[in-house]
């Protein structure tokens, strides 16, 4: 399949904003594509090569794509540095640039799926001496035979930079609707009509709980195209391959509690760690964040108390890592011991300096049995005899079992004695729905619910400030890529030593800076921040159509990623509890 082909469809989801449009241009083209390139376009829609859990990257840089592009163009540096400036989008120089090639190439092809996609994984398992100049030439090859159409796309996928504005949910549903379903789309209306559509309904969630265990758009298209719907049966959990996790939204009484879980109802302490998705397969563990990263070689402690504690040979458990002070024995807060999950070197010292404590409350799989469809109490009780306790190693999360309020009440005030951030309760029937935020388990804090939201852009500050990035611009999750909802510059430390500084935002922000205008810039979203404000206001100011009353930074969320921040849904969500509860 000629790669020309799908950036017209990439352009024209570009385009345009709307949902349903962007879903039908994708189905329509997904009906046409050849069996043996539809994992590759799949997976080029989503603006990536490698799934979501897949631990390899591109890893090119803007400096690297800009000698590919002198190099296929025949344009100097300095020039396409010029043009780069003038556009604040290095896809669309690289294609300005190479439709009016002023170096004719000696051989020139037509592009096909399968050769840009063997180019840019190449990409990633180049090392060794040489290594650099191999991966622009790999670039340059592809450039240098591009249209100024497939330039721009190739440009933008390199850097993770696609920008047509296409969420997982648009690709799901465009897959329903080229291989599962007949859904008539009114063009004139932008409306959708199923020919039935309880059954519609009942296949939107049936897929979405296949690509939730899956983590793969590549391989759910292959299933649905082959196989129908009837293939969604064979969608297994798979041990080593991380799924995304389950959520719980927010109550704020435990009567609202137990009204949505039911009486009795298990109840844990709420811990403020970060969250690993622990995996045992052929005699090694595997540790993964909630964004699917792999950290395994930063937590040797964990993979040893997890080797030492729990029986099994095969397993996946949902546990909440907490930073403790080895000297005093009291916990850490998220911030402290954050930076162990980006950590490649010394990393047996931070071991040392911020240990951590497992603390185990789920289990999805054991033995090669897939737990989701059990109930909890089940889930628990094998809990309790598969892990062997071992305090400030390895530990299950402290539950209470009650239908009693005032229990209940005791508990969540007891957690938060202890400096942990609330209570958990769990329906005891209830199965685990990865991904999902549903009634299973919902969370009880004292403080407003924050929001983890994508730094987009922000300004150089002024005075003192001048030399830092110090005014920041939030985004949220939209159906279809992000929304801004605000901007802040509270929360930060003028010294480093006091906490998340402009100097540490700074610096962290640079290397994504992908254009400049003035004393604005606009960054690759990659840095999430979790926010608390004061309210959430109606406002047309932000393409959410929300604004943030007094927003402030609380931290860095290390162990979250694009995917994860805080969705729009979930903003309307929060704003019309908000109205109601004044």
């Amino acid at each position: 399949m000629l790669y020309l082909e799908l950036c017209r469809v990439l352009e024209k989801l570009e385009a345009t904003t709307k949902r349903l449009e962007k879903t039908y241009f994708i189905s329509e083209f997904l009906k046409n594509v050849p069996s043996e390139d539809l994992d590759k376009v799949a997976l080029f829609l989503t603006g990536r090569i490698f799934p979501l859990w897949d631990e390899r990257k591109i890893g090119f840089s803007e400096s690297l794509v800009l000698k590919a592009i002198n190099i296929a163009s025949g344009v100097d540096s300095g020039t396409v540095k010029e043009k780069w400036k003038q556009t604040g989008d290095l896809g669309k120089t690289a294609g300005d640039l190479i439709g009016v090639k002023k170096q004719a190439t000696l051989f020139s092809e037509n592009l096909t799926v399968a050769k840009v996609f063997a180019n840019l994984r190449k990409l990633s398992s180049t090392e060794g001496q040489g290594s650099v100049d191999y991966k622009v030439k790999l670039v340059a090859e592809l450039l240098s035979s591009a249209s100024a159409l497939e330039a721009r796309y190739v440009v933008r996928t390199v850097l993770d930079l696609m920008r047509v504005g296409i969420g997982d949910g648009t690709i799901r549903d465009a897959l329903i609707w080229s291989y599962l379903t007949d859904v008539h789309y009114n063009v004139d209306e932008k409306s959708i009509e199923p020919d039935d559509r309880e059954k519609y309904n009942k296949i939107v969630e049936r897929v979405q709980e296949a690509y939730d265990i899956l983590n793969d758009f590549s391989e759910l298209a292959v299933i649905l195209k082959d196989k129908g719907f009837d293939g969604l049966s064979t969608v297994k959990l798979r041990v080593g391959k991380p799924i995304k996790v389950m959520l719980g939204p927010k109550e704020e009484t435990v009567l609202n509690a137990f009204e949505r879980v039911g009486r009795p109802a298990a109840l844990e302490y709420k811990l403020d760690g970060f969250r690993m998705q622990i995996h045992k397969v052929d005699g090694r563990v595997k540790i993964f964040t909630r964004r699917l990263d792999e950290v395994t070689k930063q937590f040797p402690e964990v993979v040893s108390a997890v080797l030492g504690n729990v029986s099994g040979d095969s397993f996946i458990l949902d546990c909440e890592a907490v930073g403790f002070d080895p000297v005093s024995g009291k916990f850490l807060p998220f911030q402290k011991i954050s930076q162990r999950i980006k950590r490649k070197y010394d990393i047996h010292q931070m071991a040392k300096n911020f240990p951590v404590e497992l603390n185990i409350f789920d289990i999805v799989s054991f033995e090669g049995e897939d737990l989701l469809k059990k109930e909890f109490r089940f889930r628990r009780e094998l809990l309790v005899k598969v892990v062997k306790e071992e305090k400030n190693k390895i530990i299950l999360v402290r539950q209470l079992v009650t239908d009693n309020t005032e229990e209940a009440h005791k508990f969540y005030q007891e957690s938060l004695s202890l400096g942990n951030e609330g209570v958990m309760f769990k329906k005891l029937d209830g199965t685990y729905r990865p991904g999902a935020r549903l009634g299973m388990m919902v969370k009880m804090k004292p403080v407003m619910e924050t929001l983890d939201l994508v730094v987009v852009g922000a300004e150089w500050g002024e005075g003192k400030r001048s030399e830092w990035l110090s005014s920041f611009i939030l985004a949220c999750r939209g159906p279809d890529g992000l929304l801004e909802i605000g901007r802040t510059g509270t929360g930060f430390k003028e010294k480093e030593e006091e906490g998340l500084s402009f100097k540490e935002m700074t610096e962290r922000l640079r290397p994504l800076i992908v254009s400049e205008d003035g004393k604005s810039v606009r960054v690759k979203p990659s840095i999430v921040l979790e926010i608390n404000y004061e309210e959430i206001q109606a406002s047309p100011t932000y393409g959410s159509g929300f604004a943030l009353r007094f927003p402030r930074v609380v931290k860095v969320r290390e162990d979250r990623g694009v995917l994860d921040c805080s969705s729009l849904e979930y903003v309307k969500e929060l704003f019309t509890k908000q109205r109601f509860s004044r």
